[in-house]
Parts: structure tokens; C-alpha cells; sequence
């Protein structure tokens, strides 16, 4: 570690301490800093950002700033637009940017350029996707489609998902069903009701050689070959991949590509959503693309103290090395967008969740949260009375649209989320609940009974990312802004937040494990506790 960056995380550590020793609350910050509301929250791409209700004092604000710039997080921005190799571990660039760039742009990876090939691979999928919605795309019985099936997991499934369930019509005219789990239950639970005739296949896997993903492809290659004739049964099939020689063998009749540069979890702005464009609509994945792309102008060119996405890493760095809160739930007050805590679970527990430096040394200090979420107003009725009156204190993170249907009632869903960020932070003393107790009608033993029970602390910490409408582009600017504050989060805390080993030795013994359910039992050097759950499954 630099000196530098070492004398920015002493002025953190400071700042935090100062901060929990005069007990510093949230809701008293606005009186001793008038102008902090303006200076913690911002404006990009469609949303507005609202973080002065964050545990930080001015001077911890300021703090965290100063540590962003130690790190790097300007140059290590540049890197990534540049196309270096900024995954380290595998030697690659990092360019969803690119995906999602206006038409002309001159993004290179490692040197070579790519923006070409990107527009090109785009205009295919839109000429295939206006091929399938008007039925000049056939089956094999000449049927036009009118059902998806789309295969994949991980980062080839989340992503795509939550595009969907956010910009879905009431009334699709295709219908989309997604197949993520191994478990035979999600697969027969997509088919039922679908005609294989007018049903085509999209199985996503960027080296095509997925476990799930491939067990997944062949039952529904079955089904295909149980209900349609030998003789273009391939055209039900397509594949989406980096490896478009293991799709074609497959017996996929097109292959969409997608390069090693596009990590699994950043990869929806790619082929990897080709089922959404065919279902949604070409157009609608462009204003998406250019919501995402708007972010990233933002994101290259505002300074870091009026940048969303750094604005946003640093709350949760604050939180979890400032003040020691090892969680973070979000709550989206949209049901379009309810798989957005499962899709920020991937995207910032599997980059950011690493052990170790860019250099291999063990980290010293504690790197992403656990995240978890439900929409509101769900999550009221289940662990929101954990972070209200729980011991633990977990930031709150409230994604807010103004108007999420034609036909919302004029009790708008959003007070909810005003109402739990107000109830966090002020919470209610004991006085205050045993002199609502009293004007209830109770007397003083009982109020003093109940009043405990009924005592919020308070000075609990959220952040308000509010937009008018859940949009095409808007939709896109939410996503690439958590993209960007993942990327941040990871240079400050100087991880590589782009490789995922920790998902690959579970795959391996997995395979093991096969290898001796096959052969009629455990193997001699399982351990006792394996092989005795091994014995009772077989």
C-alpha cells in the first residue's frame, strides 16, 4: 500500500472514530451542516441520488473523498474505459462500456478495437429479433414463435430477468420463461403449457460447457425432439456464447457471440439478453442501452464528490470499514423491479467478495457486505423489524418510483419508502413511547411495562435513489450505476473485482461427487460427514 493511500485510510479510520465517540446523529447533522442535503445528493441520467441520510459527519464525507483519490478510483476509470487488463488474474480487459456505447465509438480491448464488432453483433440480434416478431421467422413446421425458453445461470440468467420482469408488458406478445436451476421442478415448470412448435430455445453459456446450463439445454432438446420433426428442428435452437464452435456442435442453427472481455455478470448489455430483445423489442433494448450509456458519460466526467456511483461506493465503504455494519439491504418500492436485490447479490458479493489484494497479500480489512433485499412494501412485514430495533444496524438502500402503473392510487407506494427512511434515522425515544402510551389510555406501570418494547434507537443510515418513471433508460442508468459503484468499491479497496474464482471449487468437487454416485458410492478419501450424506441420497 502506498503511503498515500495508507495516510487517507488513517484519516478514515480517524473520522469514523471522532464520529462514534460523540455519537454522532444522523438527523443533528442537518443542523450543524446546513448545506448537506446539496452536497450528498446528486442528479445523473435520470435519477436523483439522496445520501444525506448516511451515518457520515461532513468531516467523514470529506474523509472518504480523500481516500478515493489516494486509491486511484480517476485512473483506475480511465483503465477500464481504455480496454487494459484491468482483471489481473486473467490477463482481460473489462468492457461492458462498450456494449452499450452510441454508434462510432472507438473502444479497444488489450489494443484492438471492438466497438465495430459490438455494432455489428447488435444489428444482427435486431434484425433476428424483427425476423422473429413478425413470423418471417419459422420453425420447423412453419409455425411463427411465440414462446422463449431461455437457458442459462448466473450472470446469463440474472441480468436478463430483471430486464424482463422491469420492462415487460402487461400482455407480452412472446412469452419469455427463464431456467436457471439443475432442479428438473424449473424446467418442467417453464415447458408446461408451451407448444414445442412455436417455442424456441435460447441457451446462454459463455464457454458452453456450463454444468446446469448444458443438463438444462438437453431436457429441453427432448422435448423439442418429442414434438417436432427431425427436419429443421435446429432452427428452435440458439445459442449464445464466447465459445460459438461448442454451440454449433450443440445443434444450435445460430450462434450469437459475445467476447471473453464481457464478464458473466456484466454481460446483459450483450447477446446474453437476446430473448429480451426479441420479447421486448429491439427499440426498447436501445433505450436501455442508451439509459446505461448516459451513466457512463456521467460517471467518466463528473468530479468524484457529485458522482453518483462513487457517491454511492462510498457510503458502503463508510459503513462497512467506517462503522463495522457487515450488511446492506436494498428495497425497491417497484414490483418490476423485485429481482433487483438477486441481481445485486450476484454483481457485488461474487466481484467484490475476495480475500486477497491485486497482489495476492490477505486483505486487513472487510470488503463487500453481505446484500439482501425484498421489495418494499414486502420486506416491512418480514426483516424490516430487524434493522428498526435489531441490535445489529444494516444501511438501507430505498430504490423509489414516482409512478410505477397508469393506474397507481393517489396513496402513493413511495410514502412507504419516505416513511422507513424518516422512521430509521429518527427512530422514537422512550419518553416519546411511554407518553404515547399514557394518551392511549394506559397507566404508568403498563406504560412503563411496554414502553421498551415499543423504543426505536434510530440513527440508522439509508440512501434514496429516486426515479419518475421505471423506463427503458432509466432502467439502464440504475443498473450501470451499480455497475460503477461495484468497480469503485473494488479500487479502494484495491481487489480485483472481475474474476469469480470462489464459484469454481465447488463446481470441481460437484464433478467428483458424480464421478462416485456413478460408480456406485462414495470413494475412499471422501470425508466421513460427505459420505454419509452421499449414502443416505443415493
Amino acid at each position: 500500500m502506498t503511503d498515500a493511500r495508507q495516510t487517507a485510510w488513517d484519516a478514515f479510520d480517524a473520522a469514523a472514530d471522532r464520529g462514534r465517540d460523540r455519537d454522532a446523529r444522523i438527523a443533528d447533522q442537518f443542523v450543524a451542516d446546513t448545506d448537506r442535503l446539496a452536497r450528498m445528493s446528486v442528479e445523473a441520467a435520470g435519477l436523483y441520488l439522496d445520501l444525506s441520510k448516511q451515518s457520515w459527519t461532513r468531516e467523514g464525507f470529506d474523509a472518504c473523498l480523500d481516500l478515493a483519490r489516494a486509491a486511484g478510483v480517476e485512473a483506475a476509470r480511465d483503465r477500464l474505459f481504455g480496454g487494459e487488463a484491468i482483471n489481473s488474474t486473467e490477463g482481460r480487459a473489462v468492457l461492458h462500456p462498450a456494449l452499450r456505447a452510441a454508434k462510432g465509438a472507438a473502444f479497444k480491448a488489450l489494443g484492438e478495437p471492438v466497438s465495430q464488432e459490438v455494432e455489428a453483433v447488435l444489428a444482427d440480434m435486431a434484425a433476428y429479433a424483427r425476423a422473429v416478431r413478425s413470423g418471417a421467422e419459422t420453425g420447423a413446421t412453419g409455425r411463427p414463435f411465440d414462446a422463449i425458453v431461455h437457458i442459462g445461470i448466473g450472470g446469463s440468467d440474472l441480468g436478463p430477468r430483471v430486464v424482463w420482469d422491469a420492462l415487460r408488458p402487461l400482455a407480452p406478445t412472446v412469452d419469455l420463461r427463464f431456467v436457471a436451476n439443475i432442479d428438473p421442478r424449473d424446467m418442467a415448470e417453464a415447458l408446461t403449457g408451451l407448444d414445442p412448435e412455436t417455442t424456441l430455445v435460447v441457451v446462454v453459456s459463455k464457454t458452453f460447457t456450463t454444468q446446469e446450463t448444458l443438463a438444462n439445454a438437453d431436457a429441453a432438446k427432448a422435448w423439442l425432439a418429442a414434438g417436432l420433426p427431425e427436419a429443421g428442428r435446429e432452427k428452435h435452437f440458439i445459442g449464445v456464447t464466447a465459445a460459438p464452435d461448442k454451440a454449433e456442435a450443440f445443434g444450435c442453427a445460430r450462434t450469437f457471440a459475445f467476447r471473453d472481455w464481457v464478464g458473466g455478470r456484466y454481460s446483459l448489455w450483450s447477446a446474453v439478453s437476446l430473448s429480451c430483445v426479441i420479447a421486448l423489442g429491439p427499440d426498447v433494448f436501445d433505450a436501455m442501452l442508451a439509459g446505461a450509456a448516459a451513466m457512463d458519460d456521467h460517471f467518466v466526467s463528473a468530479p468524484l464528490d457529485r458522482n453518483a456511483p462513487v457517491l454511492l461506493a462510498l457510503a458502503q465503504v463508510w459503513n462497512v470499514d467506517g462503522l463495522d455494519r457487515p450488511a446492506r439491504t436494498v428495497a425497491p418500492y417497484a414490483h418490476a423491479l423485485r429481482r433487483l436485490p438477486s441481481f445485486l447479490q450476484q454483481l457485488e458479493m461474487e466481484s467484490n467478495g475476495k480475500r486477497v489484494h491485486r497482489d495476492g497479500s490477505a486483505v486487513t480489512r472487510q470488503t463487500c457486505p453481505v446484500v439482501f433485499g425484498e421489495p418494499g412494501t414486502n420486506g416491512q412485514h418480514a426483516f424490516f423489524q430487524q434493522i428498526h430495533q435489531g441490535p445489529q444496524v444494516v444501511p438501507a438502500e430505498f430504490v423509489i418510483v414516482a409512478k410505477t402503473h397508469a393506474d397507481a392510487p393517489e396513496s402513493p407506494l413511495w410514502s412507504n419508502a419516505l416513511a422507513q427512511g424518516q422512521a430509521l434515522m429518527l427512530g422514537k425515544t422512550a419518553e416519546a413511547a411511554r407518553a404515547e402510551l399514557i394518551a392511549s389510555g394506559a397507566d404508568e406501570a403498563e406504560a412503563d411495562r411496554l414502553a421498551p418494547h415499543k423504543t426505536f434507537p434510530g440513527n440508522r443510515p439509508s440512501t434514496a435513489i429516486v426515479m419518475d418513471r421505471l423506463t427503458p433508460g432509466t432502467l439502464g442508468a440504475l443498473l450501470a450505476l451499480y455497475e460503477h459503484k461495484t468497480f469503485v468499491e473494488g479500487v479502494i479497496w484495491d481487489i480485483n473485482s472481475f474474476d469469480q474464482w470462489g464459484v469454481e471449487l465447488g463446481k470441481v468437487l460437484a464433478r467428483a461427487i458424480l464421478k462416485d454416485v456413478a460408480a456406485g458410492g462414495p470413494s475412499a478419501g471422501l470425508d466421513p460427514s460427505t459420505a454419509a450424506l452421499m449414502d443416505r441420497l443415493m
